[in-house]
Parts: C-alpha cells; sequence; structure tokens
C-alpha cells in the first residue's frame, strides 16, 4: 500500500469575495509541485459562490468535468445549448472533449452554492462534448457505498469516457465499509465531506482528502456520521 495525505488546512485557498475556494490540487494561482494530480485525477474544487455570482462563460477541452453540488443550487448553462439547474442531491458531468465553453452560477438571492468541481483526464482525446445530469437517491448511500459515476454508466450512474469510478457513502457511527477496487491498476482518492473516518490507522477529517494505490481493497471505519467520496481513478 502506498498513500498521500492533504489534510483540509494545506489546501490552495482563495476567498475572492464572490467565490470562496479550496484547492486540493494545483489550479489557478495555487501551484505546488507536489500537488499536481492524484493519477489521471487533476482537479478537486470546494468551492463556494455567493448568491447572484458565480462562473462567466469560460471553454474547457479534454478533460472529463463531475460537478456535485453539496448545498444549494447552480445554474448550467453551455455553448451546446444545455441549461439548467443542479442542486444537492444530483450529480452533474461534461466532456469537454474537442472543445465547450459554459458558464456556472447561483440562481439563489440568499442562499450560497457549495460545491465540488472534478476534473479527470479522459480516456482519448477530442471526444464529441456532452452534458448530463441526474438525481440520486440518497437513502441508498446510507451505510453503502452509491455508486454515481462510472464508465460504462452501470446500475444507474452517469459514464464519463474514463475507467472511473465514483461513489458517495454517508455511514452511522462505527460502521465499517469495504471497498472493492475495479482494477488491479487503479487508486482511491477519499474526500471526506463531513464527519470523521478512520483508514489504515490514519484519522481523516472533515475535507481532508487520502490517495491510497498499490491495494485492492480498501476499508474505512466511520468514528462519527461522515459522508464521503470515494472516487476509483487510473493511477497512469
Amino acid at each position: 500500500m502506498r498513500k498521500v495525505i492533504h489534510r483540509a488546512e494545506t489546501r490552495g485557498h482563495f476567498n475572492h469575495g464572490w467565490l470562496n475556494t479550496y484547492h486540493s490540487f494545483s489550479f489557478a494561482e495555487y501551484y505546488n509541485p507536489d500537488r499536481i494530480q492524484f493519477g489521471l485525477l487533476r482537479v478537486l474544487n470546494d468551492d463556494v459562490v455567493k448568491p447572484g455570482m458565480g462562473f462567466g462563460t469560460h471553454p474547457h477541452n479534454n478533460m472529463e468535468i463531475i460537478t456535485i453540488p453539496l448545498e444549494g443550487k447552480l445554474e448550467h448553462r453551455d455553448s451546446m445549448g444545455n441549461g439548467s439547474i443542479i442542486e444537492a442531491g444530483e450529480v452533474q458531468v461534461m466532456t469537454a472533449g474537442s472543445g465547450i465553453t459554459h458558464s456556472e452560477f447561483n440562481p439563489s438571492q440568499d442562499e450560497e452554492v457549495n460545491l465540488l468541481q472534478i476534473w479527470v483526464f479522459p480516456r482519448e482525446r477530442n471526444l464529441t462534448p456532452r452534458y448530463d445530469q441526474k438525481r440520486f437517491d440518497t437513502s441508498k448511500m446510507k451505510n453503502q457505498f452509491l455508486t454515481v459515476v462510472s464508465p460504462e454508466g452501470t446500475n444507474g450512474s452517469l459514464f464519463i469516457h474514463q475507467d472511473a469510478w465514483f461513489s458517495l457513502a454517508e455511514t452511522e457511527s462505527d460502521k465499517v465499509l469495504n471497498y472493492q477496487l475495479h482494477s488491479n491498476t487503479g487508486g482511491v482518492y477519499l474526500f471526506v465531506i463531513n464527519g470523521e473516518l478512520e483508514i489504515s490507522g490514519d484519522v481523516l477529517k472533515s475535507r481532508d482528502g487520502i490517495g491510497i494505490y498499490d491495494i485492492s481493497e480498501l476499508s474505512v471505519k466511520s468514528q462519527k456520521q461522515t459522508k464521503f467520496l470515494v472516487m476509483e481513478i487510473p493511477m497512469n
């Protein structure tokens, strides 16, 4: 087993007024040569956007982009003609592929929106851009893993163009969950949304992250009620 731990307080942090953002990996003004990516996971941003504010139209290409709202709502518009609002309990995926532009705004006038935005390198370059979103039954992640993203979109999950699996879980105190990896060449990056977990003797608290590889299974024990995200990612 090999691992790297990213404590919440060691993330890149910028408060732009309208946007309070934390970067688990190098992004924009935050650069750390030791934290460029984990395998093919390139970006994990934890963003809080003020009411009525957002990201203006900007371009992307050759990236699989996954957005998971934690609180509040986010309005999306893109050059493919998509316009929608996503909120907590939903997941959004976007293949930037050969190139897209999009914007994201908080449509509320009085509530902030907190979201995770995650970028994964795709299996192929210059794919046809696409967009999808889905609401998930959050009761299905109580003391178990709910897969929300996968390579084939199996069991009602959203698909991305990469051998990556994203799963959410919400556990009671002293609950043990075992995650079985789909690939023997992959690794797992686990992000604690809230609560406290123990993994291989290490205690992780809210917004801590841990990357683990050279394993076939991961055992996670909750110290209290905890919500977390597991991302199984190709390491090369």
